[in-house]
């Protein structure tokens, strides 16, 4: 049985769980972002594009070996963020206050008569000139010293003689000191109205949204500011990230209230999914020579497994159908451990993962010795970022069975997305030293020694894959990437060739799509051949339709290709597809960058031509945006 007895996502909010396969191309989609990032222009910090595949087990970041970095105190990161805090309360200080006056050549405020509409009907240009600009100086001086009332009235005497974007600008910073955001915005429109391109305004505007809780208004004005500034910035780069964040948290909600519960991820997501499992027979009385009635638990039970063994979309929710009948059914007798562990298998798939949860709590009542169902619940704890909850339910499978190699593995998993592959390491050779034929140990080995530094090593490691596991075509798809990865395009693709290959043959009904994935992400990444990165694209759709990594693959291809329009649709697939809130809210910040693209060119036209330069520049304009 394919893990009978068995059980993904970024910084943003949820942590990564067990599953194997995918990631590693979920980072090389997220290193093309973050490398293209005047493309994917708004993001400056969203750190996955989707993750319905979640999952973060190869290669969690970028797969590039990183050098050691000298530990910070906690004392010094404290000073740091000190530090930070101050800069950006400067900066928003400075933000707040009006311009700068400069000389006039009229007598003092004083001495001005009060201005009216009717005054200024019988004044020339030169005397409104001149009155607006010794009333915009009074202003500034009413402002500098808290009287924000008087200072008002002052910029709007000014404005009745100039209607300057400078003097609107002005008089929103008062309302903007006064906390009187729908005055803010309304002067800031009128700022911006006269001048387009009048960062402050916009900036000002924009914090004024934000107050209202008008995020996709804030998102805009402050990606307008962003690409006046060709993104040099970094306040308003990270403000576009704070309101992408927020704009996606409000529009979540949404998809997640109308989602369905029972829907399954993809059959590539759920099949990387139940191999990160060892392979074992069928218990005694459910092999398939056995004739069970579908009537009984018993019964539904044996069809479930069966159906698991197809690979398939539909034998995956066949199955899951199965389980969860057979528990209604009962008179599992000894089967019913197992029975709870696969129903909480699928339930967390789909994740539901309060009731999964309490399936493995049951599979373990009934049977504390099924070590799997301690490490199937050691994932969903790691998926809610409860680590020590995680690792204390893999020790209490150690102390069940200290020889299950699967413990070991996934131990290794643990450390290995926190970062700590010398441990990481160990487990997996541990796991490997207890059975030499599970090739997930051997393939996440090498990648370890990858993110360790040590490449000799690691690509001995995956020689030796190839030659001990030639039939396996997770084997060459991972070597491709690190092949990738060191910057040997030909032998990559021909790994990622073979892949395919290999996977067309052993599995035609149940094709794994990431070797089609990858290579699309090699042509377009490394040699920007679209077509043929488009058609393999929609040849892994037509495989695995809901294949989120291949749906956010082909929007950011679209996105390169300037079709904003058609890329807007695929994140916004993405979304439908993400399995966690998480999830969710990364895909979507992705589709709201996007769609911010499209509102910025049709609102402010001007800028649509500066933004195009600044994409056909690549990432120059920001780099290190982080």
């Amino acid at each position: 049985m394919s893990g009978a007895s068995a059980a993904p996502a970024p910084p943003l909010p949820t942590p990564p769980v067990t599953v194997p396969v995918e990631s590693s191309t979920w980072d090389r989609i997220t290193n093309w972002a973050s490398e293209n990032k005047t493309l994917v222009y708004t993001i400056a910090g969203v750190t996955l594009v989707a993750t319905g595949a979640g999952v973060v087990y190869y290669l969690n970041s970028d797969v590039k070996p990183k050098p050691s970095q000298p530990k910070i105190s906690k004392k010094e990161k404290r000073k740091r963020k000190e530090a930070e805090r101050q800069a950006e309360a400067n900066k928003a200080a400075a933000e707040a206050q009006p311009e700068k006056p400069k000389a006039a050549s009229v007598e003092s405020a004083d001495e001005l008569p009060q201005i009216t509409e009717e005054l200024v009907a019988t004044l020339t240009d030169e005397q409104r000139k001149d009155y607006a600009l010794q009333l915009k100086n009074a202003g500034n001086k009413a402002y500098g010293s808290k009287d924000y009332n008087k200072a008002i009235d002052l910029y709007s005497q000014a404005i009745l003689c100039k209607p300057d974007p400078i003097f609107y600008s002005n008089r929103a910073a008062c309302y903007n000191a006064l906390s009187v955001w729908d005055k803010v915005v309304e002067d800031t429109t009128a700022a911006v109205n006269l001048d387009p391109t009048y960062v402050k305004a916009l900036n000002r505007r924009a914090n004024a949204y934000e107050h209202l809780e008008q995020y996709s208004e804030a998102l805009l004005d402050f990606t307008a500011s962003c690409i006046i500034d060709e993104f040099k910035n970094q306040t308003s780069a990270d403000s576009v990230e704070r309101l992408l964040k927020k704009v996606a948290e409000q529009k979540a909600d949404n998809i997640i209230k109308s989602k369905n519960p029972d829907k399954l991820p993809s059959p590539t997501f759920v099949a990387n999914y139940i191999q990160s499992f060892r392979v074992k027979d069928r218990p005694a009385g459910l092999e398939d020579s056995v004739e069970l009635s579908s009537e009984t638990g018993k019964g539904q039970l044996q069809l479930g497994l069966r159906a698991m063994d197809r690979k398939t979309h539909e034998g995956y929710e066949e199955a899951a159908g199965a389980f969860e009948k057979a528990i209604e059914l009962g008179g599992l007798d000894e089967y019913e451990a197992l029975a709870y562990n696969l129903r909480g298998t699928f339930r967390c798939l789909k994740g539901q993962q309060e009731e999964a949860l309490k399936d493995m709590d049951k599979s373990l009542e009934l049977d504390p010795a099924m070590t799997q169902s301690f490490v199937k619940r050691a994932s969903m704890h790691l998926e809610r970022g409860a680590r020590e909850e995680a690792a204390q339910d893999l020790e209490k499978a150690i102390q069940q069975n200290d020889q299950d190699p699967d413990i070991y593995y996934h131990r290794a998993q643990l450390h290995f997305i926190h970062g700590e592959f010398q441990e990481a390491a160990k487990d997996y050779q541990k796991s490997i030293d207890l059975d030499t034929t599970f090739i997930f140990s051997h393939i996440q080995l090498g990648v370890t020694q990858y993110k360790m530094g040590s490449i000799a090593s690691s690509m001995a490691t995956f020689r030796r894959c190839v030659k001990n596991f030639d039939k396996v075509p997770d084997v060459y798809n991972y070597y491709g990437e690190l092949l990738l990865d060191q910057g040997k395009f030909d032998e990559a693709i021909a790994k990622f060739d073979t892949a395919m290959e290999m996977e067309k043959q052993t599995k035609p009904m149940a094709m794994n799509v990431l070797p089609l994935i990858n290579k699309a992400l090699a042509l377009f990444q490394q040699k920007q051949e679209f077509t043929e990165a488009e058609k393999l694209c929609e040849k892994a759709l037509i495989l695995d339709p809901e294949c989120d990594i291949a749906v956010a693959t082909m929007a950011q291809l679209l996105l390169q290709q300037g079709k904003v329009v058609e890329a807007l649709k695929y994140f916004e697939r993405a979304a439908e597809l993400a399995r966690t809130p998480g999830e969710i809210v990364n895909a979507l910040s992705y589709a709201e960058a996007t769609r911010t693209q499209l509102e910025v060119q049709t609102k402010y036209p001007q800028l649509a031509a500066k933004l195009q330069g600044m994409s056909g520049a690549g990432a120059g304009a920001f780099a290190g945006a982080r």
